[in-house]
């Protein structure tokens, strides 16, 4: 699996960057491993707000801000590639709302995306239930593994 990362923001040094994307791809690894799910490639893309409200209008018709956009596609031949569009704005105003470190609440959207790249949708009470329970299961054991952003 190719994991790439593209900054589309400003707002991150370098140093921060390195440690992101380590994270990332330790988060990457133990999810696919365990969800027995290997995509070919997968593109993490870091926005502001204001980009991913423009892609979110224009590919899902919804008119607002998000911390995480998740597309995949699978071809003829199975080899599968997913995007990531992860908004840092949005995931900053989150963890501030919900009183959580910014890195927590970059952990789970990565978790939270990766899990859509698994064939996990949260369009209803039942399955925000099932996908929030597999987000907590492997936030907990990134971070007794060691392996979180």
């Amino acid at each position: 699996m190719k994991i790439n990362f593209i900054y589309n923001t400003e707002k991150i040094s370098v140093t921060e960057k390195r440690k992101i994307n380590k994270g990332i791809k330790e988060l990457t690894a133990l999810v696919s491993k365990e969800e027995k799910f290997n995509p070919e490639n997968i593109n993490y893309i870091f926005c502001e707000d204001k980009f991913i409200r423009k892609i979110n209008r224009k590919y899902l018709g919804h008119d607002y801000e998000t911390d995480i956009l998740t597309f995949f596609d699978e071809d003829e031949s199975g080899i599968t590639e997913g995007e990531l569009l992860i908004s840092l704005d949005t995931v900053k105003s989150n963890s501030e709302y919900f009183k959580t470190d910014f890195r927590n609440e970059l952990n789970r959207v990565v978790v939270h995306g990766l899990l859509h790249l698994c064939g996990y949708n949260d369009t209803n009470f039942s399955e925000k239930k099932i996908i929030r329970k597999k987000e907590d299961y492997y936030l907990n054991k990134s971070i007794n593994a060691g392996k979180n952003i």
